[in-house]
């Protein structure tokens, strides 16, 4: 797009492209379910579909995030400052490059989970996802936050909302650890290269919601500023 098209669009919502960015990015990440889904029955023609999907989300986020860096206006008044915004999309652009090492990672090896270790693994999985879903939830809030000057009560409507989100941030912490402590009781039967690599899967998808938790943090620093 040139950019003094894009200037035109972004003088009327300084913050559209922002949003566009976390729906492709939460897209992105909920490409996992249906993926480890289509893994779970050892199905890598479909596993590599959906993988392919993820990684096509996952270039037009970036895309966007290129778009954004390049056309973003400098040197003239911004409701936002600039830099705030630039940080804002780095940590979102993280969720969508973790959601494609993910399933880049497991397409590589044809990495399969214990089948007890599925519907933990799921839950799990979901649960993370909340995490990338609530940080798309407040970013798409910056608009009303906008409108209000960033006061009043859309700002404690918004401070709710990370607060949900830290919530939901720990509770994948505990998950992880329960995870792990699986996957270790299981480590005898399985070969220890495919052990080394699900410890390190069951991180990145940890990495979502922390990485969507710290989406949040910014923001919250923006409103405390």
């Amino acid at each position: 797009m040139p950019s003094n098209s894009f200037l035109g669009v972004f003088a009327k919502s300084p913050l559209k492209p922002l949003e566009k960015h976390i729906d492709l990015v939460h897209q992105c990440a909920q490409g996992l379910l249906p993926f480890f889904e289509a893994v779970f029955e050892n199905n890598w023609q479909e596993a590599e579909d959906l993988q392919r999907k993820i990684s096509k989300l996952e270039k037009q986020a970036d895309a966007v995030k290129r778009e954004l860096r390049m056309s973003l206006p400098s040197g003239i008044f911004m409701p936002i400052n600039r830099q705030d915004l630039l940080d804002l999309l780095s940590q979102q652009d993280k969720i969508a490059n973790r959601a494609k090492d993910i399933s880049g990672r497991v397409i590589g090896r044809e990495l399969q989970l214990p089948e007890a270790m599925h519907a933990q693994f799921v839950e799990y999985l979901t649960r993370c996802l909340d995490a990338t879903g609530q940080a798309k939830i407040v970013i798409n809030e910056l608009d009303e936050l906008l409108e209000t000057g960033f006061k009043g009560r859309e700002v404690r409507l918004v401070e709710g909302m990370i607060s949900e989100l830290d919530k939901i941030e720990d509770d994948t912490d505990a998950m992880q650890v329960k995870m792990r402590k699986m996957l270790r009781a299981m480590e005898g039967s399985m070969s220890p290269v495919d052990v080394i690599f699900l410890y390190d899967i069951i991180e990145w998808i940890g990495d979502l919601a922390d990485i969507s938790e710290r989406v949040g943090s910014r923001l919250e620093l923006m409103l405390a500023s």
